[in-house]
């Protein structure tokens, strides 16, 4: 399978906002003082970190070039500027239903993907199909985080 440039530009897509993810929950961790939505935040920021760096490799091993780091744009900086927006009200409760609200973006892009698997290389879409999983058991999480908190 010929991986294109826009699968390339693509999963740059998906690059980005693991980025900006990994940078954002860092800072979310920073700012609530629960200790275990702080390790929660700091596990999640840990797994976009690996995102980016599988999505990289992904992307150079077909010869494309992979974005350098994040950019606030569209969808993404509407979350990211809301979630510092509610860490810094203390809203646990609010933060946590963002974060699922992003969770859900994000799967819709990896779903976007992965329509017509077809066109993926096995690789790509292996690592993929993962990621998604990942996200999902994050938003589990999330949800069980969400009951607690109400």
């Amino acid at each position: 399978m010929k991986f294109t440039k826009q699968m390339s530009d693509r999963l740059n897509i998906l690059l980005v906002k693991a980025y900006d993810a990994e940078k954002e929950y860092l800072n979310a961790m920073n700012k609530v003082e629960e200790p275990e939505i702080k390790m929660f935040f700091k596990r999640t920021a840990e797994q976009r970190g690996d995102f980016a760096r599988d999505l990289r490799r992904e992307i150079l091993s077909y010869g494309q070039i992979p974005e350098d780091s994040g950019s606030f744009r569209g969808d993404t900086v509407k979350f990211w500027t809301n979630l510092k927006a509610l860490l810094s009200q203390n809203k646990v409760e609010v933060v946590l239903e963002e974060c699922l609200k992003e969770e859900n973006r994000i799967i819709e892009e990896y779903n976007e993907i992965l329509e017509d698997q077809r066109t993926l290389p096995p690789t790509t879409a292996e690592l993929l199909i993962e990621h998604r999983a990942a996200i999902k058991r994050t938003m589990n999480k999330v949800k069980l985080f969400e009951e607690v908190a109400s």
